[in-house]
């Protein structure tokens, strides 16, 4: 197959793979995961076929919100190690092919960071105009983000004898971005670490970050909020060349475009597609794929240099949000019909394996679907072995669980006894004694070497990154035929949602006789005939990745 020249744009088929350091693996025995056990995985994780790591937050921080309330921008959590910890495990996975990227979390601080202590402390403080104050809270504009912990995004602060804003909880105040000195902090803030070695950032809750709720100041609002975004995106242009920002933005299909910076692709690089996400649920909930193909069919057309994110799982909760009433309760029945299996109203705590009930065929067809859907896959840490969640934890720490690792005591995470994890490890079937990476790695038909095999495919197929994207016309409900071409490369992708075996009759308009579909997840090929056409068999859940090839075509294996 030929390939053009990509240029340095890395992301467009990168398999990229988010963890939380502290839940990963604990070296040094003290109960907490650290840098220096990430280190000594980078080699499973490149095994794996990992080409982008993703690190959730490890700057300094009282830990009430997993992280995300931090109390400096530029430090290291001490109980994950040090910065040359960090810095070593950066270069163990770009010395392994693997980039780094690591959450900006820039629209809030702690209420206990320096910034904010020194605000509330006086008017004319220096950093009194970091944060947005009002003598009265304004009308709301909407529900607060974390309805069952927070009824208002103010909180009256007595000492500062005013109001903060707080889009999420009241222990993180927000960031006045239309500050300019907060905008240069926040640059340099990303300086500081892709001098270090990072190669972009996940960046937290954009929209709430270009916001200026609560600023008075006509003269101070953000005309063009967008503007500060394309700011940032050059800026780690030129500071790294061919950085990214990996976007956190869950609104509909024509803001996500605004989003990317439209046609020009200048503002963020990637945004996880949330519709889709939310849409594949349905899809499996009603085991009919036109929920999914719709949604796919409905994502705008893209810059080259932008990108979508596609992802099953993630570490909040399993957000249904953009689903109607009747449809999240659809979803809610199939797949958490207790009341502790949800959460805010609007999404799942809960883990792809538990939720279909540990059933190998649907847990291989929805991770094959994720794999061969148009754009960059995104895995959740544990997905590759088939974790389960712990519903004994609290809210979206039920999915937050340590990695397993082996059988043995604390699923191989950490040496320390139970009472100083970081969270309970999931028992009955989902325990480590059932799932843990040191006997999948032994077993060829395991999970884990299922996902090895689907990111070495995902990668050997660039037109999935990289390529245009068509639904083929079939006969069944329940089933998704979806073709992506690039340059001269084709991949045809078939997947039944539904629990009943498939004859799925597949026409390709531009193919005929001299062409065969070679299958690439097993031995196999099926010829055309000569309208182009061909039956492919497919079993209850089944899934088949096809590469258009003529006998002899270089490239085809």
């Amino acid at each position: 197959m030929k390939i053009t020249d990509t240029g340095d744009l890395w992301w467009k088929n990168a398999v990229v793979y988010c963890l939380d350091v502290e839940t990963f693996l604990d070296w040094d025995g003290d109960g907490c995961g650290d840098f220096t056990g990430l280190a000594q995985r980078i080699d499973y994780l490149a095994e794996l076929g990992v080409t982008c790591l993703w690190l959730r937050p490890f700057y300094p921080s009282p830990d009430r919100d997993v992280g995300y309330d931090i109390t400096d921008f530029y430090g290291v959590d001490g109980r994950l190690g040090s910065h040359g910890d960090l810095v070593e495990a950066i270069r163990t996975a770009r010395d392994r092919g693997i980039r780094v990227i690591a959450d900006l979390v820039v629209n809030h601080t702690s209420d206990k960071h320096p910034w904010f202590r020194s605000a509330r402390s006086s008017p004319n403080s220096p950093y009194r105009d970091w944060y947005v104050w009002r003598d009265e809270p304004e009308k709301e504009a909407g529900a607060p983000v974390f309805p069952d912990q927070e009824t208002s995004d103010w909180q009256y602060d007595e000492k500062a004898g005013q109001y903060y804003l707080h889009r999420f909880y009241r222990h993180q105040p927000d960031l006045n971005v239309t500050n300019p000195v907060v905008r240069d902090e926040i640059a340099k803030v990303m300086g500081f670490w892709l001098q270090l070695g990072l190669d972009g950032f996940r960046v937290d809750a954009v929209p709430f970050l270009l916001e200026t709720m609560g600023v008075t100041d006509g003269a101070r609002k953000l005309p063009h909020p967008h503007d500060y975004l394309r700011e940032l995106r050059g800026f780690v242009g030129r500071r790294s060349g061919d950085g990214i920002l990996l976007g956190e933005v869950n609104l509909a299909r024509d803001q996500q475009l605004e989003f990317f910076g439209g046609s020009d692709g200048d503002e963020l690089t990637m945004q996880f597609d949330f519709i889709s996400m939310q849409k594949l649920y349905l899809s499996m909930a009603r085991q009919d794929a036109r929920p999914l193909a719709e949604a796919l069919l409905d994502r705008p057309p893209l810059a080259l240099e932008s990108q979508w994110a596609t992802f099953v799982r993630n570490h909040d909760e399993l957000t249904l949000d953009k689903l109607t009433d009747s449809e999240r309760a659809e979803v809610f029945a199939a797949f958490g019909p207790d009341p502790s299996m949800q959460v805010y109203g609007r999404g799942l705590r809960r883990r792809i394996p538990a939720m279909l009930g540990g059933d190998p065929r649907r847990i291989r067809m929805v991770y094959s679907l994720l794999f061969s859907l148009p754009g960059t896959p995104v895995l959740f840490y544990g997905e590759e072995i088939g974790m389960g969640e712990n519903l004994a934890a609290e809210g979206r720490y039920a999915v937050r669980t340590p990695m397993q690792w082996t059988s043995g005591k604390n699923g191989g995470f950490s040496s320390a006894a139970p009472s100083r994890l970081p969270g309970p490890i999931p028992d009955g079937g989902f325990s480590p004694e059932h799932v843990n990476v040191q006997d999948q790695r032994r077993d060829p038909g395991s999970l884990l070497n299922f996902m090895a095999l689907l990111t070495k495919r995902y990668r050997e197929c660039p037109e999935l990154g990289w390529g245009s994207f068509e639904v083929l016309d079939q006969p069944y409900a329940e089933v998704l035929a979806h073709r992506c071409t690039w340059d001269d490369g084709s991949l045809v992708a078939v997947h039944n949602l539904g629990s009943e075996p498939r004859t799925v009759p597949l026409k390709l308009d531009d193919c005929d006789e001299s062409v065969v579909l070679a299958d690439q997840l097993c031995d196999g090929t099926t010829p055309l005939d000569g309208s182009g056409s061909a039956e492919i068999v497919l079993d209850g859940y089944g899934y088949r990745w096809l590469r258009v090839a003529r006998p002899g075509d270089r490239g085809v294996w």
